[in-house]
């Protein structure tokens, strides 16, 4: 059975009450509920984990290498920042599906530029959770591939 790390990045522990205006009322718990349950219909194992902190992401993408087949990342604020998380994903050669909850593109200029798409499968971005749904099942399509 295949497995997928589900990362997500900075602030996003604060879903449904951060900004609900911008990321929906949805929470993080919530969130890994739906991402269980997607996984479980589509076949998938899945790790789920939160980290505000830079060098935690990349220890976790580092041992995602040889332990996951792919990685859903939802890097928040270092999407737009974050050489090192682009150099980590390169390094771990897994496929990996960009995540946001937001439109990234109708948000400030700042958030326009993402350090993870160069090296990622693709990016969701606009749905809400749902996108995290979206990732997996890209993920899956391109594993089964």
């Amino acid at each position: 059975m295949a497995s997928v790390l589900i990362l997500n990045g900075p602030n996003l522990n604060l879903l449904g009450t951060r900004q609900p205006e911008v990321y929906g009322k949805t929470t993080l718990a919530d969130v890994e509920a739906l991402c269980a349950s997607e996984a479980a219909r589509l076949g998938l194992d899945m790790q789920f984990a939160q980290s505000n902190h830079e060098g935690m992401m990349i220890d976790l993408i580092h041992q995602a290498r040889g332990q996951h087949d792919g990685i859903v990342l939802n890097a928040g604020a270092y999407t737009h920042t974050s050489i090192a998380l682009m150099d980590a994903i390169s390094s771990v050669e897994l496929p990996v599906v960009e995540v946001h909850l937001s439109n990234i593109h109708a948000r400030e200029t700042y958030r326009h530029t993402s350090y993870i798409a160069p090296v990622a499968l693709g990016q969701i971005c606009g749905f809400g959770a749902h996108g995290y749904v979206l990732a997996l099942q890209a993920l899956q399509n391109r594993l089964v591939s």
